[in-house]
């Protein structure tokens, strides 16, 4: 039996699986809640509920996880500092800490300004943010051409601090300089997120007698060693959707299918046709950020298991994740009877944040960095730190002599910085209330129910029954808009749910994953006309995804003629730019690069030549002054490898050096 082990980490559980991998049988499966700040003990728990005899046996190992996708959504991403070079930019970024200095360079590659006359502002200010910040991006204007200002620039960063440092070159070979700039941004916003899930696991396997290598699901539905991921971990911010996707089509036998994913933070729905994971045209889009990233074609929306359900005149739900009451009351064995008697705030005064169902619990940084707090920040999180138990709005109002509206900022603020966990209503509490999906304990759910329904004169069942169809409501809306883009969010919504004659059909089969989609799965099929499938295994299927991948790895040349009639043609790779003398040396010079590149860089997953599949498209605009010689040839080549059969000989066995380059 060749075994494999696969590994999901979502925002609320843990799954692990075993599969024989040389049929595709799952063989047994696991799960566990997410343990924050400490993924440690959740992932422990999960494979403490694998047979260990078996563990001894695994031969290959690949994760998934949401971690990345959902700190996005959330807006929690690590506080990094930019550095562009010659160029301001002209949009949104999610950082507070930047400079611009000179340099660059022109569409042919060519040097506009030496950055180094400006390293004494780089210094100045990596020195200013580095207690700030956990991580440097830095941009350059098209670099895509030539990188070595972006590398410079690096170099230098490197020397003053330990930081990680990412450059925009490094993720996309795209031109775009502000999409290039913010996939380099959530980039290093992301890597203390993956450095620490990569540790966890890593810990866990060792401890556990694991010695297999490991991968990691990429958001195009491929898979990819760890030391890639630690360095581009963008690449793997839908790593969970895509498991997902490719888990459910292995699960149902259907290489055709639509998969609606509902986890804690988010739902997603993607789609695979013919067995090939459907890609989007233009980079993964996530939490409102347009990247370069290369994706499977999704839909995401803030809506989960546990994301908060709160009041402000109407029921709101998301798009912050909370811990769920009843989960809570597990962790805090007084906690039910501490809400009971909890000072409520008036209802004139409730927003996201201030709600008569929120505590607060101490967390202390996820990973150990020492991010600072303003003084406000820091008075109110010493509240919170000098009680044991969670704590309410008005207890913390006690302690910080200030009303709610003054803190409630710096209470947000502690929460994205992951000083403080929020506790509070969720569709899984709501679930709870009802009966239909209950785990941890339902009193404290209704308890929670009791006192938001006493905000909008409902009966605390109503109130969830109308919870739980919000939820249905907006995954069937979510899932007409995946297929019809081109209309408006209103159109989409009176289509699927003001007209009670008509039904949208799905012609394809509309696959469920995730542990509660059983509840919603009704008033789904109620409201459009779809072939709805539960797999078994459908509440791991993440984990099943994550080991059926395979490595595929892309690369492009671009090459132009060095001038207008030019014989002599420049060639753009992500190692700098060459010059031939002709235009079929080019081509032919960049076809070898590419299959170079591709072939060496599936060697470091055991993949010999023969066991790789190569495809290179060639591309050319033949327009202006002449179509005989182009204006612009793009090569764009694609590898697909199969890991998890590397090195397996007649008898079953493999050899484990060579699966990804990490030995764990």
């Amino acid at each position: 039996m060749n075994l494999g082990l696969g590994i999901d980490t979502g925002g609320t559980y843990t799954d692990a699986i075993l599969m024989d991998l040389s049929t595709g049988a799952v063989i047994e499966k696991s799960k566990a809640l997410t343990t924050y700040p400490d993924l440690i003990l959740g992932i422990s728990n999960a494979m403490d509920g694998l047979t260990p005899d078996l563990l001894q046996k695994i031969k290959f190992t690949s994760v998934s996880t949401t971690l990345a996708t959902n700190t996005t959504l959330e807006g929690k991403g690590y506080p990094t500092g930019l550095i562009l070079i010659g160029y301001s930019v002209a949009g949104d970024l999610p950082v507070e800490d930047l400079i611009e200095i000179r340099g660059g360079h022109d569409t042919d590659g060519n040097p506009l300004n030496d950055p180094s006359a400006d390293f004494e502002v780089v210094e100045e200010f990596v020195k200013s943010t580095q207690n700030k910040v956990a991580s440097y991006a830095i941009s350059s204007y098209f670099s895509v051409r030539n990188p070595e200002h972006e590398l410079a620039v690096k170099e230098y960063v490197q020397k003053l601090t330990n930081l990680p440092v990412v450059c925009g070159h490094e993720l996309s070979r795209a031109l775009g300089v502000y999409e290039r700039t913010l996939t380099a941004v959530l980039n290093a916003q992301l890597i203390p997120v993956t450095h620490q899930f990569v540790k966890s696991i890593s810990t866990v396997m060792n401890q556990k007698g694991i010695s297999s290598g490991m991968m990691i699901m990429k958001c195009d539905g491929s898979l990819v060693s760890i030391e890639e991921a630690l360095k581009r971990p963008v690449e793997s911010v839908f790593s969970g959707p895509a498991a997902s996707l490719v888990g459910a089509a292995h699960l149902t036998g259907k290489n055709t299918c639509v998969t609606i994913d509902v986890g804690g933070t988010s739902t997603d729905i993607s789609m695979i046709q013919n067995g090939i994971p459907s890609i989007s045209d233009s980079g993964a889009i996530v939490g409102g950020w347009k990247t370069m990233v290369r994706a499977i074609q999704m839909s995401t929306s803030a809506l989960g298991g546990d994301s908060h359900v709160w009041l402000s005149q109407e029921i709101h739900i998301g798009p912050r994740r909370v811990v769920p009451l009843s989960l809570a009351a597990l962790q805090y064995p007084g906690f039910a009877a501490k809400m009971k008697c909890a000072d409520r705030p008036s209802d004139r005064i409730l927003d996201p944040v201030i709600q008569g169902t929120s505590f607060f619990t101490a967390s202390g940084p996820s990973f150990s960095l020492d991010i600072a707090l303003s003084p406000y920040e820091q008075k109110v999180y010493d509240a919170i730190c000098s009680e044991k138990e969670p704590v309410s709005v008005y207890e913390i109002s006690k302690k910080v002599g200030d009303h709610p509206l003054m803190f409630s900022k710096a209470l947000d603020a502690l929460v994205s910085k992951r000083y403080v966990t929020h506790i509070g209503f969720t569709p899984t509490d709501a679930l709870h209330v009802l009966g239909i999906y209950v785990k941890w304990d339902r009193e404290a759910a209704t308890i929670g129910a009791k006192i938001l329904a006493d905000y909008v004169n409902k009966k605390p069942e109503e109130m969830c029954r109308r919870i739980r169809e919000m939820v249905s409501e907006k995954m069937a809306t979510d899932l007409a808009a995946f297929f019809l883009p081109s209309l408006k969010a209103e159109e989409i919504r009176s289509l699927v749910l003001d007209s009670p004659h008509t039904k949208l059909k799905i012609n394809m089969p509309v696959v469920l994953i995730g542990a509660p989609v059983m509840a919603y799965s009704e008033k789904l099929c109620d409201l459009l006309d779809i072939e709805l499938v539960l797999p078994q295994y459908f509440d791991v299927g993440n984990a099943v995804g994550a080991l059926t991948g395979d490595v595929i790895f892309r690369s492009d040349v671009l090459i132009r003629p060095k001038s207008v009639g030019s014989n002599v043609y420049i060639s753009f790779t992500e190692s700098g730019k060459t010059e031939d003398e002709s235009y079929q040396e080019a081509i032919a010079k960049g076809k070898e690069w590419i299959k170079c590149r591709i072939y060496d860089h599936m060697n470091l997953y055991g993949l010999t030549q023969d066991a790789v599949r190569i495809d290179i498209q060639q591309k050319e605009i033949k327009t202006g002054y002449s179509v005989e010689k182009p204006l612009e040839i793009r090569l764009l080549g694609v590898g697909i490898g199969t890991p998890r059969k590397a090195g397996i000989d007649n008898d079953g066995q493999q050899d484990q050096k060579n699966i990804s380059g990490v030995k764990v």
